[in-house]
Order: C-alpha cells, then sequence, then structure tokens
C-alpha cells in the first residue's frame, strides 16, 4: 500500500465511546465440592440401575414440560407432574426431577433468545455491507461501512444471508409456540451417533470388533449422561438431606430408593441402601461439615465418568439465604491498597502490581495459559493454576484485589464472520477470539478470590491495548533495560492502563522532568502578574494583591539575577468567592534572557538595583 502523497485526504478518526464505570465483581453464592467414590461392585450395580431408573422418569417429564409451553410459574402443572412421578419414585425424588426439568426448560429459553439475538446481528451486518457497491465504503452515521472486496464474496454472502433469515424465521416461531429442543445427553454426543463411523477414532476401514467396540464406548457415554443422581437438600433434615445422607463421623452414605426398586436392593430400614463406600471432603470439608452439623440444607450430585471409570460425588449450598444479595467491599476502600492488574490474552496472562497512586511498581509478571486444542478437564485444571498464581502473587505483595477487563466477546462471536476478517488469517484469528477465556476466568477468578480474602475489580476494556503502547510501553521498557528485569510487552503496558483505570486514575502518564521549563514559567508569570524581588524599588516585602483586585502589578528593569535565583510567585487574580492558597509559591527564576525578553529591555540594560 502506497504513501499518502501531499495534500491527500487523511482519514478521520473513529469516535471514542464513553468508558463505563468501574465495579466491583460479585463472589459466588454458593459453594460445590467433589470427592471421589470408591465404590465395590455391588455399589455400581445398586447406582446404575437408580440412575438409569429416574433418567428415565427425568426424560418423561422433561417432555411433558417441553409440550406445556412457555406459560408462568403458577401454570407449569408441577404439582401434578409430581403427583404422577411419586409412584414411581419418592416423594423427594419426584421434587428433584422436576425442579430440574424447570431448569432446563428455562435454560433452553435463554438460549434460544440469544440464538435470536446472534441472528439478527449477523443479517443487519451483512444487509449493510451488501447496500454498498464492492471495493468501496460509505459513512453511516459516526462510523465507515465497508462493502465486500469482491463480486464472488458478495454473492457468497447473499446465499448465506437466505440461509440466516430462514433460520430466524424458524426460531422465532419455535420462540412464539414455546417449544424448545432439549437433548439429555447432549445434542453432540447424539450428532455423533448419527456420523459413529465418521467421530471413530481407530484407522479405518473399520473391523467388525473395531465396530462394535465403537458401538459399546458410546452407549456407556450415552447411559452414563442420562442417568439422573441429584437429591436435593431441605433445612431440618439429618445431615441436611432426606434423599441421600452423609454421616460426617465416618462418611457411610445411605440413599433412598425408588419404589419399584426397594424390594431386590434395599439394605437398610425404610427402603434405603448404605453403600459399601465412604465419602470424606478433603477440600472445605470443615465448611461442609459445620453446615450439615446445623441443619442447613446440601444438595449432593453422583455422577460417573466412563472415560476414566470412576465415580464421583459433589456437595453444593448456597451461601446467601433467599433473597438476600452478597456483600462486596468498596470500592474507594480497595482503592487505597496496592491491586494485581491483569490483561488476559489468548496463551498467557500478563499482570503487573499497580500502587495506590498509579504507578507500577516491582517487575512484570507473565503466567502461561496455553488452553487450544485440549479436553474440558486438562483446560479447567490449567486456568485454575493459573489462577492460583496470580492469587499467591497478589497476597506476596499486599494487594486488596486484582483488576481485570470486563470482557464479552458475544457481539464478536456472533458477527465475527462478517466483521473479523476473511481466509485462513480471518478464521484464525476468529479461533483465537473464540478461545480467550473470558466468562469462566471471571468467575473461576471471583470464586477463588473471594475464599483467598481478595476482591476483584472489573473495568471498562475499551482502548487498554492502544493506550498502554501510546503512553507506557516505552518509558517501561527503558525501566527494564536499567533495571534488567522481565521483558516487557505490550500486554503488559495494557495491564497498567487496566490497574490504574480501577485505581480511577487516567491512562495517561505525565512526561518526566519538572513540570515547569523556564520558557513556561516565564510565560505564566507574565500573564498572572508576578512581582518578583528584582521589582522592588525599596526594602519592604513584596504584598500580594487581594483575590478581589483585577489590576496587575506594575513592574521596573529586572536587576541582574541568576538561573538559580529563588522567586516570588504572587497568586493569579481570582473571581469574588475564590480564596487564595496560603501563602507564596516559590519556584526557579528564568534565565537572563528569557527576564530581558519578558521585560522588552535590550542585553545591555542590566543596571537595575539589586536586593
Amino acid at each position: 500500500m502506497g504513501k499518502r502523497g501531499r495534500g491527500a485526504k487523511k482519514r478521520e478518526p473513529r469516535p471514542r465511546r464513553a468508558l463505563s464505570a468501574p465495579f466491583v465483581v460479585a463472589p459466588p453464592s454458593g459453594c460445590r465440592i467433589r470427592t471421589r467414590l470408591h465404590l465395590s461392585p455391588a455399589d455400581v450395580v445398586v447406582l446404575r440401575a437408580v440412575g438409569a431408573h429416574l433418567g428415565a422418569l427425568a426424560g418423561v417429564d422433561l417432555a411433558a414440560r417441553v409440550r406445556i409451553g412457555n406459560v408462568p410459574a403458577a401454570r407449569n402443572r408441577r404439582a401434578e407432574r409430581k403427583k404422577a412421578l411419586t409412584g414411581r419414585s419418592s416423594s423427594r425424588w419426584a421434587g428433584s426431577i422436576t425442579r430440574t426439568s424447570e431448569d432446563q426448560y428455562q435454560l433452553a429459553r435463554r438460549a434460544l433468545n440469544a440464538r435470536i439475538g446472534s441472528l439478527r446481528q449477523a443479517i443487519a451486518t451483512i444487509t449493510a455491507r451488501l447496500a454498498i457497491a464492492p471495493g468501496s465504503r460509505e459513512r453511516r452515521g459516526r462510523r465507515w461501512v465497508r462493502g465486500y472486496a469482491d463480486n464472488a464474496e458478495r454473492r457468497a454472502k447473499q446465499q448465506r444471508l437466505q440461509i440466516l433469515e430462514g433460520e430466524l424465521r424458524r426460531a422465532v416461531r419455535e420462540r412464539e409456540s414455546g417449544r424448545v429442543r432439549i437433548t439429555r445427553g447432549g445434542r453432540r454426543l447424539l450428532h455423533s451417533r448419527h456420523h459413529l463411523y465418521d467421530s471413530a477414532t481407530s484407522p479405518k476401514p473399520l473391523s467388525e470388533a473395531d465396530w462394535r467396540a465403537q458401538v459399546e464406548g458410546w452407549g456407556e457415554v450415552w447411559s452414563a449422561r442420562r442417568m439422573f443422581l441429584t437429591a436435593d437438600g431441605e433445612a431440618g433434615a439429618p445431615f441436611g438431606n432426606y434423599t441421600l445422607s452423609i454421616n460426617p463421623a465416618d462418611g457411610q452414605v445411605a440413599m433412598v430408593l425408588p419404589d419399584p426398586l426397594r424390594p431386590a436392593y434395599a439394605n437398610a430400614p425404610r427402603g434405603r441402601y448404605v453403600l459399601d463406600a465412604a465419602a470424606t471432603f478433603s477440600h472445605r470439608g470443615e465448611a461442609w461439615a459445620d453446615r450439615i452439623a446445623s441443619g442447613a440444607s446440601v444438595r449432593y450430585d453422583i455422577t460417573y465418568d466412563p472415560t476414566r471409570g470412576r465415580w464421583y460425588l459433589d456437595a453444593s449450598w448456597s451461601a446467601t439465604a433467599k433473597g438476600q444479595k452478597v456483600t462486596v467491599p468498596a470500592l474507594e476502600t480497595l482503592r487505597r491498597h496496592r491491586v494485581l492488574a491483569v490483561d488476559v490474552n489468548a496463551d498467557h496472562l500478563a499482570a503487573w502490581i499497580i500502587d495506590p497512586h498509579g504507578n507500577p511498581v516491582a517487575t512484570p509478571h507473565t503466567i502461561p495459559l496455553q488452553l487450544s486444542g485440549l479436553p474440558a478437564t486438562t483446560r479447567d485444571a490449567r486456568l485454575r493454576e493459573a489462577i492460583s498464581q496470580l492469587l499467591h502473587l497478589a497476597q506476596h505483595h499486599e494487594c486488596a484485589a486484582l483488576v481485570i477487563e470486563n470482557l464479552d466477546f458475544a457481539d464478536a462471536r456472533a458477527t465475527g464472520r462478517e466483521k473479523l476478517g476473511r481466509g485462513r488469517r480471518g478464521k484464525a484469528f476468529r479461533r483465537t477470539v473464540a478461545g480467550i477465556p473470558t466468562g469462566k476466568f471471571r468467575d473461576r477468578l471471583a470464586g477463588m478470590a473471594h475464599h483467598a480474602g481478595l476482591s476483584v475489580i472489573a473495568v471498562d476494556p475499551a482502548y487498554s491495548s492502544r493506550w498502554g503502547a501510546q503512553h507506557w510501553l516505552n518509558p517501561l521498557k527503558e525501566q527494564q533495560t536499567s533495571s534488567g528485569s522481565t521483558t516487557v510487552t505490550g500486554h503488559h503496558a495494557a495491564a497498567v492502563v487496566v490497574g490504574r483505570r480501577g485505581l480511577g486514575c487516567t491512562a495517561r502518564r505525565r512526561n518526566d522532568g519538572p513540570r515547569q521549563t523556564p520558557a513556561t514559567t516565564a510565560s505564566r508569570r507574565a500573564e498572572a502578574g508576578a512581582v518578583r524581588p528584582e521589582d522592588r524599588t525599596g526594602t519592604t516585602a513584596p504584598v500580594a494583591s487581594s483575590h478581589h483586585s483585577t489590576g496587575r502589578t506594575e513592574r521596573t528593569a529586572p536587576a541582574r539575577t541568576s538561573r538559580s535565583t529563588l522567586v516570588v510567585r504572587q497568586t493569579r487574580a481570582r473571581p469574588p468567592g475564590k480564596h487564595p492558597p496560603h501563602g507564596p509559591t516559590t519556584v526557579r527564576g528564568p534565565s537572563i534572557h528569557d527576564q530581558l525578553t519578558l521585560f522588552g529591555m535590550p542585553d545591555t540594560a542590566n543596571i537595575g538595583q539589586s536586593t
């Protein structure tokens, strides 16, 4: 691309949007802990039978809830559905099933609304670009809209527009009818069953043995995901749960069996089955024991991981009462202490300690965070490890909070194919944006920081990288070169801007050196009417003019003085009601050349009386 010639029109700068105010992220309102169950073969048989039986009932109830449609909570027939399920399970198992069905239906409704919004954004973007000739651009309001590169891309986008409009019409019809699409076990897993040969990991062509192993492996995963072993807790119940109770003394697990399975599997009174395995919680076990000792409710979930062949038990509870909100510290209180500013990137976290005045202290820190192409469990473990390093760093430097960007790429993901480049380069960039763990990082950090005694401040992410490179990158590199610390990158400069924004400071830094140069000092004295010692004709001290006066003090010829002479600067005249500061202010005087230029004297007129 050639350079602009002289006289060419400069590109107009894009208008900057207003920044939203920082806020303290609320900690999670609940807690969830997990332990592994080392089951006996008899326990495995019982749990599989109970999970399959309750899973079938959960599927029937979910289908019934979807057929009811989008109705208020008072008209969803939950009592009627629960009564029908009680005879084939128990009253509390039926309550957990109907509650889960309602949660799944409402989640599907929110996902459908988000899908409709995403389709509308993509359609609006394509329509705006199709209205412009290929290879050109037009101004629409405060921004420029660019057309597509050529006619071939334009025709492809016209076809894509028709497809998106058809999907939007179908989604709107589904929302108006109240019907949603839910697959128990996951739609992706169901799709892999329809394309089982293509999703096989064994070398192709598959033998009969490989094909049977593929089918059996898929069936095991499908049945494991569709099992239902969720027991809601009750306040005042023994150990916080009637359906599935755990004795904190010895870890004994007792579970109420559904009515049809009691004759075959019950080994304890009142239709219960006591597991041979014991449950102990090493992480936050004391909090769990205190909660069940006080009679508070605790929910339990039993899950099976077919890949590892392990059974897990999760305990969860709410940290606040119903209708109450979690209290957070005031933002002004956190700003009185150091903070750890963090810039989230696709493959690492850039962090720097910021003092209460907005200055970066110590050395920059880079924490690797490589998540692309890894399983979900591995990604979650690496994310937790990176957050743990951040928390240890903040505690070591006595920080009160961590400052992060309130990133949300929902709009970028909705219209990414239309705005974030084209071809391989655009696809790679969109994959990078989609791989940044924004929401999960914020939620994990808020929960782990709360348990570590730290707070999280979220700020607007706009212009942090641009202003960091403009105002902070070069000075920080010079400081790093002199001190020999870690290499400073643009991400560290962006972290500094993020931290200053959380502390209420501006992104721009002050220039090094004195705040006033001799030239600016002389011009300001000329405007303010300064009275200097060499301007006096007697031996009395100068009297500062009243802030009610509007005139300026008369000046006489300056005397010979040096650059280092301390000069008394008179208070600038202020409008009525504005009180002058207490006492005079002393600043370095200008050079002799600047003094003569100020008072219009030639260089040879150095004949004033010295004071």
